[in-house]
Formats: structure tokens, sequence, C-alpha cells
């Protein structure tokens, strides 16, 4: 009996190749989805993750608020223990300016009270610390950004009659404190988170 071998003919080779091609350019876009994905699921959770460590450092500051009035730059010795405004004027200015208890050194040694402001600047949260809580003449706040494609930040305080106030500046008692403070908070891509902090 006659042993004959066959191969493939040109028909069967072009077939083949064409259906492999659909073959890696199907698993090329599907991988390239996958890749996408993966890179819009990591940009997500790093916005989230950035968005609720300012909400945790903003809290722990919120708590830690005390009824200090301070002696500003220009000499007033009675400016209240906590500002809220508005709006902003100066470039040391901020939407929220209070006195904060100290907290611990790496060394375990407790820090002196601070003075500290949260401000909104161009799409980003902005930390405001200033040396001392008595300001001596020219003195500027160290900068410290916590979080950046922000669209909005407002705040209101909630009052002892129970309303929520848009500022908070009470001269004539500059140790008052609000009972809580409302931060609101628009990302740049729309989403829109707010919290209510209680202070102690």
């Amino acid at each position: 009996m006659k042993n004959t071998l066959r191969g493939f003919t040109l028909i069967e080779l072009l077939v083949a190749l064409v259906v492999l091609s659909i073959i890696a350019i199907a698993g090329y876009r599907g991988l390239d989805a996958v890749l996408q994905t993966r890179e819009k699921v990591a940009a997500e959770t790093r916005k989230w993750q950035h968005a609720a460590f300012f909400f945790s450092r903003m809290s722990q500051d919120i708590a830690q608020a005390i009824a200090r009035p301070v002696r500003n730059a220009d000499g007033n010795p009675n400016i209240p223990a906590m500002i809220g405004n508005a709006v902003t004027v100066g470039e040391n200015d901020a939407e929220l300016i209070f006195s904060r208890a100290g907290i611990p050194d790496a060394g375990g040694a407790l820090q002196p009270p601070q003075r500290i402001g949260y401000r909104f600047d161009h799409g980003n949260i902005v930390l405001l610390r200033w040396p001392a809580l008595d300001q001596a003449a020219n003195t500027v706040p160290v900068r410290y950004a916590l979080l950046e494609g922000v669209r909005d930040f407002s705040l209101r305080y909630l009052d002892d009659q129970g309303v929520l106030q848009f500022q908070w500046q009470v001269q004539s008692q500059p140790d008052k404190l609000p009972r809580a403070i409302e931060v609101t908070l628009t990302l740049a891509s729309g989403e829109t988170i707010r919290r209510l902090f209680a202070l102690q």
C-alpha cells in the first residue's frame, strides 16, 4: 500500500492566517480594554483615598480646636479663636482659620498649640500653618497642599440655636466656637461630599 504525504494548500494557509489575525486582534482589544479599565479603577481609587485622607485630617484638626483668641501680625490682640470666611480676601486668608491644640511630636513630647487654616486655592485645598498662635509682624504661614482636583469648597457653622451660618466670627466673644462645622466639597469630576464635624 502506497503512503502519500499531503500538505496544506495555499487557500487553507490563507484561511488559517486570517483566523489567526482575527483572534490576535480580538485578544489585543480585549487586553487593551482590561488595561484601560485597570487604569481607571486605579485613578478612582487614588481619588477616593486622597479625599478620605483629607477628611480624616480635617476631622482630627477640628476635633482639637481650642477656644484661644490670638494676636495677629498687625498687633490686634483679640482675634477670634475661630474665623470662618465665606470669601477670602488676602493671600494669607482662608475659609477656615482656628487655634488647634498641640500634638505629640515624633519623640512623644507635646508641641505647643498651633494656628492653622484651610484655604481653597485654584482647585486645591491648602493647609496654612502659622509658627505660633500669637503672630509677630510680617509673619506668614507655611503652606501644605492637602487635596487636588477640587471644584468647590464651602463651610457652614452650627450655632447654639441649631442654625447653620455661612460665616463665623464672634467679635464680642472671641473665644466662642461653633457646635459643629459642615464641610461641603465638590470634586473636579463632579462628585459632592458633605461631612459634619462636631467640636469637643
